[in-house]
């Protein structure tokens, strides 16, 4: 196949209805759960990605051992959002055991990266939704503006459960905020009494307190 800066994040040919799968991939439960409904084409040294679903379009799949090992997958994410050309959609297992981990992966995923987080039980459920998206993109090409708009609902819908997790919000609260601040960018630098004006003291406390430690936390 056709590639540019193999290895890396460079762009890479996608034909249609098709999934160009990192080589790690072959034989798993995840692989085996596409077969025979989307076209599989398996590559070797695609170091960041795991999927490309088109040349703009990736997924990044992080597993419960992925979690449970620490942060080691924060520098794939952070290479895929640097790339500038690639729209990384984030795939997490959240399970009983990496459940503790997920708050820490969604903060950084959506909060500090800006980029689409969807979780699932297991590789069985992922090959589900990865499906689901193929489909959506063979049926809808990407100038088509109901591609650009489901992106963004799922862009939309990682960023509510993201705001959910900020200590005191939860689900009623999470909806208020965005409408007032829509994005993360205005939700930290707004000021307690702006954020009290749409949920209390008490909570406009927590808030604030969360990003400004989140600030001076160093990334890994």
């Amino acid at each position: 196949m056709e590639r540019i800066n193999p290895g890396g994040t460079g762009p890479v040919h996608v034909p249609l209805g098709h999934i160009v799968a990192n080589e790690k991939w072959r034989g798993s439960q995840l692989a085996q759960g596409m077969q025979g409904k989307v076209k599989l084409i398996f590559e070797e040294d695609l170091a960041s990605a795991d999927f490309y679903l088109s040349s703009r379009s990736c997924i990044l799949y992080i597993t419960e051992a992925d979690l449970v090992a620490g942060h080691g997958y924060r520098k794939r994410l952070v290479r895929v959002r640097n790339s500038g050309h690639l729209q990384g959609i984030i795939i997490v297992e959240k399970t009983q055991t990496s459940e503790q981990y997920f708050p820490a992966v969604q903060k950084f995923t959506v909060l500090d990266l800006g980029m689409v987080l969807l979780p699932v039980a297991n590789q069985l459920e992922a090959s589900c939704l990865i499906i689901q998206l193929v489909q959506e993109q063979t049926r809808e090409p990407s100038r088509n503006p109901f591609l650009r708009k489901k992106r963004c609902v799922l862009s939309e819908l990682s960023l509510v459960q993201t705001v959910q997790q900020i200590p005191g919000v939860g689900k009623v609260k999470a909806p208020l905020l965005l409408q007032k601040f829509p994005t993360i960018q205005q939700l930290s630098n707004a000021s307690v009494q702006e954020l009290e004006e749409v949920v209390g003291h008490s909570v406009a406390q927590q808030i604030h307190t969360f990003f400004t430690q989140s600030r001076q936390q160093p990334r890994s």
